[in-house]
């Protein structure tokens, strides 16, 4: 065992956890089962993240892979990562009362995905394949949509006309990946139109910029995260590629191993953008038990984007006499909580 390290200390990264996306989707699920009742049906993981997951299912909302699992009729929330046209049309086919909790900043890129598409363009879709937000995404237009799983990929990619051709992204991938990705693309295809804005999101970039800022000091990092979620898979992957000695993911503070604590004087700790506060707290208690108690507070931005329910729910809300608001009281708190700066 390594000699235990003289002094002790935790980075806390700043922003880190919900995001606008992820806060919208939860109270959207929360809200429902306050209107509708239980059981809400609620089609994939509403965001990636097993224990909002467990949680929301306590409260009444069911869980399920495909349309067809939702009774004909009942009420059924679309998850954060967006879907295809095909499954708003499965829905409609069972008389569903459909509810999208699609994150906005998802939806842009499908708008970009069906302007690109319409202007007949070949859209290179960097993402990974099977992850939901890509299958949401290359349904909105198949036939004009090629996915580019990472720069080794980029050989293997043909299109019609050279000219014509644009790039878009999932939202939750390694920024400097990306940009390696196109880099590649270019040096193939040197018309390669860039999408409108940034496809991978704000919290996403700001959390892998704490991350980078973290890590040069950082002998451990933990990343409160699950394993599905790629947001939070990226930040180990940041931290270890910007000079962190280690780094793991976790979805709660009783699966660190004490080993790996073994000689580190700095730990970092970050979240994942669909991870409650509480979670991240329960890691902090977890170091502070072990003498990690100063706390230094990272900040690489500030975020107050807030994104307004879904239509339906704020229509439902007001008919009833509801509040609307979107930050909620219990256990799923996006905000940072201030004892722990």
């Amino acid at each position: 065992m390594d000699p235990m390290p003289s002094t002790k200390r935790v980075l806390l990264a700043a922003p880190r956890g919900y995001c606008a996306g992820v806060d919208r989707a939860v109270v959207t699920v929360e809200k429902a089962l306050e209107l509708y009742g239980p059981p809400v049906y609620v089609r994939k993981e509403i965001v990636h993240n097993k224990h909002v997951v467990t949680t929301l299912e306590k409260r009444g909302a069911i869980f399920v892979d495909e349309t067809h699992e939702v009774p004909e009729g009942a009420t059924v929330i679309f998850s954060a990562h967006g879907v295809a046209p095909v499954v708003h049309e499965e829905a409609r086919a069972l008389s569903l009362k459909t509810i999208d909790a699609t994150c906005p900043l998802v939806t842009k890129v499908h708008r970009e995905a069906l302007r690109f598409a319409d202007a007949d363009y070949d859209i290179l879709l960097i993402g990974h394949e099977g992850h939901e937000e890509v299958i949401g995404t290359s349904g909105e237009a198949p036939e004009h949509i090629q996915l580019v799983d990472g720069p080794d990929d980029v050989d293997r990619i043909t299109v019609r006309d050279p000219e014509k051709v644009v790039w878009l992204s999932q939202t939750t991938l390694s920024v400097d990946e990306t940009m390696e990705t196109v880099r590649r693309l270019r040096e193939r295809f040197p018309h390669l139109q860039d999408p409108p804005s940034d496809d991978i999101c704000y919290a996403t970039q700001n959390r892998q910029l704490a991350v980078k800022q973290m890590a040069p000091e950082t002998d451990l990092m933990i990343v409160v995260g699950s394993r599905n979620s790629s947001n939070s898979v990226r930040l180990v992957e940041v931290a270890l590629e910007h000079g962190c000695r280690a780094g793991h993911l976790v979805d709660y503070a009783d699966e660190i191993d004490p080993s790996w604590l073994d000689g580190v004087s700095t730990v970092g700790v970050t979240s994942g953008a669909s991870v409650p506060e509480v979670l991240v707290r329960g890691v902090l208690e977890y170091l502070a038990e072990r003498g990690y108690t100063d706390v230094q507070r990272v900040v690489a931005a500030e975020e107050s984007l807030m994104f307004s329910l879904p239509t339906e729910i704020r229509r439902d809300l007001k008919a009833a006499g509801f509040s609307d608001k979107m930050r909620h009281d219990a256990s799923f708190t996006a905000s940072e909580a201030g004892s722990l700066h």
